[in-house]
C-alpha cells in the first residue's frame, strides 16, 4: 500500500480542478448577490411611494385571487426514477433480505480495506464496495454478479448479448452524476422492471458474459457526457456505414500471338491534362468546402464544453483478451452496446473494477485518460487487490526485493501467530437470471425503442407488434436538426410475401424492395418509382426458383430488357423495343391493347455442342423493317465472326402467288465460306426457322408483359393485406395449433372420463339390496356373484338379440325394395333408378356392418363373461368368502 501513495497524484490534480471550479462558482454567486442588492436599493423608494399611493381593498384581493386561481401552471414531466420505493420487496427470497456469516465477514474485510485505503490515499474518492440492495441490505459488489449462461444461442456472443441488454432495458441516470449510486439492485430485479442505471446495466452484462466464457469485469470510472447520458447525436449510426468494398484485381488474359493492335489514340494529351486539372480543382474545392463545414460544426460542438468533464461517474464492462479467442482487450458501453478500444477518449479514468471473484483498485495515473493503463491485474503495483485468492498470476520479484519484503514482514508479524489470510468470495446472493421466451422476443420496453444518431433516427419494434411486420426503421436526414429527410430503410419480419427490407429515397422517389427466398413469383429485388405498369422499374429474381432462368428484368415506357442464366437454349439476354400504340383506349394494358413490338434483340451463351461459326451469338428481329440479323460466335483462332441478314417477306404476293426464295433475300459474311450455306434451300429453311422463332420470341415478350402486370397486382394485394406468418411452434399466436391443442386436450379428457366410468363399481346395484352396514356371509357372497354373472349374461344375450333383430329388419326391407324394383322396373325414370341404387348401396353397407358386429359380439361375449367372473373372485369384498369355491 505504500507504493500506492506514490501513484495518486492524478487524483490530487482532479480534486484541485474541482476546488477551483467550486471557488469560481461561489465568486460568481457573490457578484450576482451584490448586483441584486444594488438594484434593490435603487428600487426601494419608488416601491414605498407606490405602496403609500395604492391601498388594496377586500374586493381587489378577491379579484386578484380569482385571476391567480385561473392560471394553469404546466409542470414538465420527469423521468420515472428507479428507486427502492417502486420495488416490491415482499416476495424476494431470504438471501436478498439478510447476509450470511461469510458475507458479514467479507463486509468486515472490505471495511478494513477501505479504511486503509482512505488513510493511505486521502485525496482519492471513497471506494464503491458494498452498496445497498433493494432490501436496503449492504452487499459486496462482487457477490451481486451472478454468472449465467442463457439458453438462447443469440446471447452466446458478446455483441448480440450487449445489444439485447441495450434494447431490453431503459436507462435511468444516476441521482448524483459525481458519485456512484447508493443502491445496486440485483439483476433479477433489473430484468423484471426493465430499467436501471449504468451500474445495473454493467452488472447484468458482466454476469451474462462471464457465464458465456468471457473474461469480463465491471468498471467504476469516469466517462464523457455523451457516454453517461447515452447521447448518440454526435455519433454516426452503424447501419449507415457502408462496408469497405474489396477491389479485386482482374487477371488480364494473356495476349494472343496474332491479336490486332488497338487503333492509335489521336486525342490531345494537352486537353486531357487540362481536363484532369479542372476535375482536380473541382474536387479540391469540394473537399475544402467539406472541411470548412466540418470545422464549423466541430467548433460549435466544442463550444458546448461540459463543466463536469472528467468528473462524471460511469460504469462499463472490460473484456480482457485470452478467453473465447478475444485477441485484444476492449471496453463495452452497456447503454449503447458499442465496443471501444481501451485508448478511446470517451473513457477518462478508472477507479476500480471487479468480477465475481475479486476486487481491484487502479493505482495508475489517469492523466492521459485510459490510454496508458496496463490491464495486468496480476501486477500488485498497478492494481491493488482486495482478496488474496486471485486467479491472476503475480509478477516475479528479484531476490533482493524478495528478501527485503520478507524482513519487513518479519518485523510486522513479530509476536503474531501465523494464520491463513486467504479468503474465498462467497457465492452470489442473486437468484438465477432467467429471461422468458416472451420477454426475449419482445426485447424493447413496451415493444418499442427510439435511438437518435447524428443525422439519423433508429426505431425498433418487437416482432408482431406492428400489423405489417415492421421491426426496424432507419431514417436518414440531411441536416443536424433532422428536419429534411433523405431516405428511409424499413426492416420486416414474418411477412407472408417474404418482404425483408424496403429502401425509400425521398429525393429521387426511388423505392427498392428486398425479398427473402420464397416469394410466389421468386422475386428478390424490386426497384420502382411508381406501381403503375409500363413505368421505369427493375425486377431481380432468384433464378434457381424459376423454370425459365430469369435473373433480371428492366422495364421502361419504351423498352424491356431481360437477363437469363442456365437455360437449355443458352439464351442470356432479350431486349424488346416498343412503338407507340395505334389505338387510344381509356385503359391501355398488355391484355386489351398491347404495345407494338418494333425490335427484339436476343443474345446467347456459347453452345459447346455446336461449331462456333454455326452457333448464333446474337439475333435481331427488326419487325417493322421485316429484317432478321444474325451474328455468330467467333472461333478462338479467328478475329471476326460470321454474319448473316435475311430480308423477310410475306409468303404470298398481292395476287396470291407464292414468293420464291431468291439470293438477294439473304446477305452473308463468312470468314470461311462453306458450300452448303450458299444453297437457297439451306437459306430458305433457315429463314422459315427464324420466322417461327420470331413468333415465339414475340409471344414470350408478351407473356413477360403479362407477368409484370401480375406481379404488380400481387404486390398491391400483399401491401394491402400484409399478412404475417406464424410458426407452428408458436402456440400462442397460431390459431390452428391452438385449436389442435385444445382438441387433443378434449380427447384426453374424454378418455379420462371413459376410464373413470370403466372403473365404476359393478357390485353396487346388488349390494344396495342388502341392509346397510351388515356384514356379508358366505352364502350372500355366492348369491351376489351368481346374480351379477346372470345379469351380465342376460345383457350379452339381449345385445346379441338386438343386433340380430336389426340385421333381420334391414334384410327384409332390402328384399321388399328389390321386389318393388322388379315389379316397376319398366316404368322407372333414371332418377328413380339412381335413388334405388343408392338405397341398395347404403342398405348393403348397414347389413354388412351389423353382420360384423354380431360375429364379433359372439366371439367376445364368452371372454367378457370369464373376465367378469375372474374379477368377482378377486374382488376384495368377496375374495375371502369365495375361497372355498375356487
Amino acid at each position: 500500500m505504500v507504493q500506492a501513495v506514490l501513484k495518486d497524484s492524478h487524483r490530487h490534480a482532479r480534486m484541485e480542478v474541482l476546488k477551483e471550479k467550486v471557488e469560481e462558482e461561489e465568486a460568481a454567486e457573490r457578484e450576482e448577490a451584490a448586483e441584486r442588492a444594488e438594484r434593490g436599493e435603487k428600487t426601494k423608494r419608488p416601491m414605498e411611494v407606490r405602496r403609500e399611493e395604492t391601498t388594496m381593498t377586500q374586493e381587489m384581493l378577491r379579484d386578484l385571487e380569482r385571476k391567480l386561481s385561473e392560471i394553469e401552471v404546466s409542470v414538465p414531466e420527469k423521468l420515472l426514477a428507479f428507486t427502492k420505493d417502486t420495488i416490491d420487496t415482499s416476495k424476494l427470497p431470504l438471501s436478498y433480505q439478510s447476509n450470511t456469516l461469510k458475507e458479514e465477514h467479507l463486509l468486515q474485510v472490505a471495511d478494513n480495506f477501505s479504511r486503509q485505503y482512505s488513510h493511505l490515499c486521502p485525496d482519492r474518492v471513497p471506494l464503491f464496495l458494498h452498496p445497498l440492495n433493494e432490501c436496503e441490505v449492504p452487499k459486496f459488489v462482487s457477490t451481486t454478479i451472478r454468472p449465467t449462461l442463457m439458453p438462447y444461442p443469440e446471447l452466446y456472443n458478446w455483441d448480440t448479448c450487449a445489444q439485447f441488454i441495450s434494447d431490453f432495458l431503459s436507462m435511468v441516470p444516476l441521482p448524483d452524476p459525481l458519485k456512484p449510486p447508493l443502491y445496486l439492485y440485483s439483476s433479477t430485479t433489473v430484468l423484471k422492471y426493465q430499467k436501471g442505471n449504468c451500474f445495473d446495466f454493467s452488472t447484468l452484462l458482466c454476469s451474462m458474459l462471464i457465464g458465456a466464457g468471457y473474461d469480463a469485469y465491471c468498471v467504476n470510472g469516469y466517462g464523457s457526457q455523451d457516454l453517461c447520458h447515452m447521447d448518440l447525436t454526435r455519433e454516426v449510426c452503424p447501419l449507415t456505414m457502408k462496408p469497405k468494398e474489396s477491389v479485386k484485381e482482374e487477371e488480364k488474359a494473356p495476349p494472343k500471338k496474332y491479336a490486332i493492335k488497338p487503333p492509335r489514340d489521336l486525342t490531345s494529351r494537352f486537353e486531357q491534362e487540362q481536363e484532369m486539372k479542372r476535375q482536380e480543382a473541382i474536387k479540391a474545392e469540394e473537399e475544402n468546402r467539406r472541411k470548412q463545414e466540418e470545422a464549423r460544426l466541430l467548433e460549435q460542438e466544442n463550444a458546448k464544453t461540459d463543466p463536469l468533464h472528467g468528473l462524471r461517474v460511469h460504469s462499463w464492462v472490460l473484456v480482457l483478451s485470452g478467453k473465447r479467442e478475444v485477441p485484444e482487450s476492449f471496453f463495452i458501453d452497456p447503454f449503447t452496446a458499442r465496443s471501444y478500444s481501451t485508448q478511446d477518449d470517451h473513457f477518462l479514468g478508472i477507479e476500480s473494477l471487479w468480477n465475481h471473484k475479486n476486487y481491484w483498485v487502479n493505482m495508475q495515473d489517469c492523466w492521459n485518460c485510459c490510454k496508458d493503463l496496463v490491464f495486468d491485474l496480476g501486477d500488485p503495483v498497478r492494481w491493488e487487490y482486495l482478496l488474496l485468492g486471485t486467479d491472476k498470476p503475480f509478477l516475479s520479484l528479484t531476490e533482493e526485493e524478495d528478501e527485503g519484503m520478507n524482513d519487513d514482514d518479519d518485523v510486522e508479524n513479530l509476536g503474531k501467530e501465523d494464520e491463513d489470510k486467504s479468503f474465498d468470495m462467497p457465492p452470489s446472493w442473486v437468484e438465477q437470471i432467467e429471461i422468458s421466451p416472451e420477454a426475449f422476443e419482445t426485447r424493447c420496453p413496451n415493444g418499442k425503442k427510439v435511438i437518435q444518431y447524428k443525422r439519423a433516427k433508429l426505431e425498433k419494434w418487437a416482432p408482431y407488434l406492428n400489423n405489417n411486420g415492421l421491426v426496424c426503421r432507419l431514417t436518414t436526414y440531411e441536416d443536424l436538426e433532422c428536419t429534411k429527410t433523405l431516405e428511409m430503410k424499413e426492416w420486416y419480419q414474418n411477412r407472408e410475401d417474404m418482404l425483408e427490407l424496403k429502401h425509400i429515397n425521398k429525393i429521387t422517389g426511388l423505392n427498392v424492395d428486398y425479398f427473402k427466398p420464397g416469394h410466389p413469383q421468386a422475386l428478390r429485388v424490386h426497384s420502382y418509382k411508381s406501381m403503375q405498369p409500363e413505368m421505369d422499374r427493375v425486377m431481380e429474381f432468384y433464378e434457381t426458383a424459376r423454370v425459365d432462368g430469369l435473373i433480371k428484368r428492366e422495364e421502361t415506357p419504351k423498352t424491356m430488357t431481360e437477363h437469363y442464366q442456365g437455360r437449355p437454349d443458352f439464351l442470356s439476354y432479350r431486349h424488346v423495343n416498343f412503338g407507340p400504340r395505334m389505338k387510344k383506349l381509356a385503359l391501355n394494358s398488355a391484355e386489351s391493347n398491347p404495345r407494338p413490338m418494333v425490335k427484339i434483340t436476343e443474345r446467347f451463351f456459347r453452345n459447346p455442342a455446336k461449331p462456333a461459326d454455326e452457333d448464333v451469338a446474337e439475333r435481331v428481329f427488326l419487325i417493322a423493317e421485316e429484317r432478321i440479323q444474325l451474328r455468330y460466335h467467333c472461333r478462338s483462332d479467328h478475329i471476326t465472326a460470321n454474319k448473316r441478314e435475311f430480308l423477310r417477306r410475306t409468303e404470298v404476293d398481292s395476287k396470291g402467288n407464292k414468293i420464291i426464295m431468291t439470293p438477294d433475300m439473304c446477305i452473308s459474311f463468312e470468314v470461311e465460306p462453306m458450300e452448303h450455306t450458299k444453297k437457297l434451300l439451306y437459306q430458305y429453311e433457315a429463314m422459315m426457322k427464324l420466322k417461327n422463332e420470331e413468333k415465339l420470341s414475340r409471344h414470350q415478350a408478351w407473356e413477360s408483359e403479362l407477368e409484370v402486370l401480375e406481379i404488380l397486382k400481387l404486390r398491391e394485394e400483399e401491401e394491402e393485406a400484409h399478412t404475417l406468418t406464424i410458426s407452428i411452434y408458436d402456440t400462442k399466436r397460431n390459431e390452428k395449433s391452438k385449436e389442435y391443442r385444445e382438441a387433443m386436450e378434449r380427447v384426453l379428457h374424454e378418455e379420462h372420463l371413459r376410464q373413470v366410468e370403466a372403473q365404476l363399481d359393478y357390485l353396487a346395484p346388488f349390494l344396495a339390496q342388502l341392509p346397510p352396514g351388515e356384514k356379508l356371509t358366505r352364502w350372500q357372497a355366492v348369491r351376489l356373484k351368481d346374480e351379477c354373472l346372470n345379469d351380465f349374461k342376460q345383457r350379452l344375450i339381449d345385445k346379441a338379440n338386438l343386433i340380430q333383430a336389426r340385421f333381420e329388419k334391414e334384410t327384409q326391407e332390402l328384399q321388399k325394395k328389390q321386389q318393388w324394383y322388379q315389379e316397376n322396373q319398366v316404368t322407372l325414370t333414371p332418377e328413380d333408378e339412381d335413388l334405388y341404387l343408392s338405397y341398395c348401396s347404403q342398405a348393403m353397407f348397414r347389413i354388412r356392418i351389423l353382420e360384423q358386429r354380431l360375429s364379433r359380439h359372439k366371439e367376445l361375449a364368452p371372454l367378457k363373461y370369464l373376465a367378469l367372473e375372474e374379477k368377482l373372485y378377486k374382488d376384495p369384498r368377496l375374495v375371502e368368502l369365495l375361497k372355498v369355491f375356487v
